[in-house]
């Protein structure tokens, strides 16, 4: 079970990653541009020449990792998702540089015995200059740890994310994934059986690996980019959005996105081949024009 102790004053230390021109080219490559080698604002994420950086890249630098597999967490790792990603961008991401991160746990929520707990661990980007570059809120829902409190009193609460409007969208895109895409993506540093062992998938219940919920977020964003923001990096403010059931590689996503206000998006991606909503509640800040 989990212990809250230990996980709500967990120690991360100083995570420090350096990333080059050739993983920002990477990411953006695994989460779809580059479709048309003859789109010239595509090309500025994927070649070298003046390359910017998609700002969902920041949710993959400086990652934790698997630190709820530490028995000391007391967490089951094998029944911990991915529930929620929230990215503030501070100033826009490098295209190459060295960041370091200070996470930590802001909150511990107990759903009850059979129902699950939720973690939120948040970490902020700081660059080699000393500045803030993003804040990171990842959300992870510890499917075996309902009851974690006991009786003790809870305190902790995250707010919820806004759900998208009843009404028809304002923008549908259809964005095919690749046969291949987990296998590129997980060469940005997420190397979970889950996405390339097939044996591994059918004993987590699925008939063949799954895709990377980071992925459909970042090929989410892709979508917003050139949407809303004629490809400019810079413009990208703030993305949240729910993980809410798997993709597999392959399929092809619908983006269905609403125009709330001059500087919000709402959007949810669903597989229509099989009816679900793979990525929910997104919103979207951007900066006017």
């Amino acid at each position: 079970m989990l212990d809250i102790d230990t996980v709500r004053r967990w120690n991360f230390g100083s995570l420090t990653q350096t990333y080059s021109e050739r993983d920002t080219m990477l990411y953006a490559l695994a989460v779809g541009f580059g479709e048309n080698p003859s789109n010239q604002a595509d090309l500025a994420f994927v070649f070298e020449k003046n390359l910017k950086a998609v700002p969902s890249m920041a949710s993959i630098l400086c990652s934790p990792g698997g630190w709820y597999g530490n028995p000391r967490t007391g967490i089951d790792i094998s029944k911990v998702v991915h529930g929620e990603q929230d990215i503030t961008i501070l100033r826009p991401l490098p295209a190459s540089g060295s960041l370091t991160a200070h996470a930590r746990v802001t909150a511990i929520v107990d759903k009850g015995p059979g129902k699950g707990a939720i973690l939120e661990i948040q970490r902020d980007l700081i660059g080699s200059d000393g500045s803030a570059v993003a804040r990171i809120r990842h959300i992870a829902f510890c499917r075996a740890e309902g009851g974690c409190y006991g009786n003790r009193p809870q305190t902790d609460r995250i707010e919820p994310l806004p759900g998208v409007p009843e009404r028809t969208p304002d923008f549908v895109v259809d964005m095919p994934t690749l046969p291949q895409s987990a296998l590129i993506y997980r060469l940005l540093g997420d190397y979970n059986p889950l996405h390339v062992d097939p044996a591994y998938a059918k004993g987590a219940g699925y008939d063949r690996p799954i895709l990377h919920g980071l992925c459909v977020f970042g090929m989410a964003t892709r979508t917003v980019l050139t949407t809303f923001c004629g490809h400019d990096a810079h413009r990208v403010k703030r993305m949240s959005a729910r993980f809410s059931a798997p993709t597999f590689p392959g399929e092809v996503l619908q983006v269905r996105m609403w125009r709330e206000a001059a500087d919000v998006v709402q959007l949810q991606v669903t597989v229509p081949e099989r009816g679900v909503t793979v990525l929910a509640n997104g919103r979207f800040e951007i900066a006017p024009i």
